[in-house]
């Protein structure tokens, strides 16, 4: 197998062909329907290239591109029948590689998707991150046991609320929304979990002694949402 690719796309004729395209060069492929569908199958497993249209269902390309951007460096290519310069410069913001236009040749997709690929695996080839951060006033987050601890002691977090620390913090100074969290934590387009939202952020700062009126790790930023402010050290 070259890699493992995830392609979102809801044109099924299109998607076919890049998906048999890929196959016959000896790829696996995912292949997801929805924004939604991509999310959550991005995060049941690891992928080397994800390919995303813009145009989606449930979740649209843009918020794909971000949460997935918000938990990872893997590469991402959008391919997408909207041509504009606004739409292009949105995608690369917000964390895409490259950009692909409909209708686009077949050798030119799998030429932008072998030069990702080949700097992706450089980038994999670096020293990985560690596995823990302390932060001041006696927070350390351990990343792959996905536990945190204060002042020594584990603090008893549900997987949700780890799933907020652990994107706010890998994030710092980022302010999202509460409907940005809800996609991204609970995987979830709409805006019905809100209230959801907060109760777990609430539960959060109290686990972590963290006062609303003077916060050390997780702020709120009124009518906008939350970002954290924890000091590494």
């Amino acid at each position: 197998m070259k890699a493992r690719l995830l392609l979102v796309e809801d044109d099924s004729e299109i998607a076919r062909v890049i998906r048999d395209t890929f196959i016959r060069e000896g790829y696996e492929v995912t292949w997801a329907t929805t924004g939604a569908e991509g999310w959550e199958d991005f995060q049941d497993r690891a992928y080397d290239l994800v390919l995303i249209d813009l145009m989606l269902p449930e979740m649209d390309g843009f918020d794909l591109c971000k949460n997935i951007r918000w938990q990872s460096d893997v590469p991402i290519i959008i391919i997408s029948a909207r041509k504009e310069d606004e739409d292009k410069v949105e995608g690369l913001h917000l964390g895409a590689d490259d950009y692909v236009a409909k209708p686009f040749s077949l050798g030119e997709l799998k030429a932008r998707v072998e030069s990702h690929l080949r700097r992706w695996r450089r980038y994999q080839g670096m020293p990985k991150l560690a596995d823990k951060t302390d932060y001041a006033l006696g927070l350390t987050i351990h990343w792959d046991q996905e536990t945190a601890l204060l002042n020594g002691r584990e603090i008893p977090l549900t997987v949700k609320e780890f799933a907020l620390l652990k994107v706010l913090a890998q994030n710092p100074g980022t302010v999202f929304t509460k409907n940005e969290l809800y996609q991204h934590v609970w995987q979830q387009a709409e805006a019905e979990g809100l209230h959801t939202v907060t109760v777990h952020v609430k539960s959060l700062r109290e686990k972590l002694a963290d006062p609303v009126k003077n916060p050390s790790f997780i702020q709120t930023v009124w009518g906008k949402g939350y970002r954290f402010i924890g000091e590494p050290i």
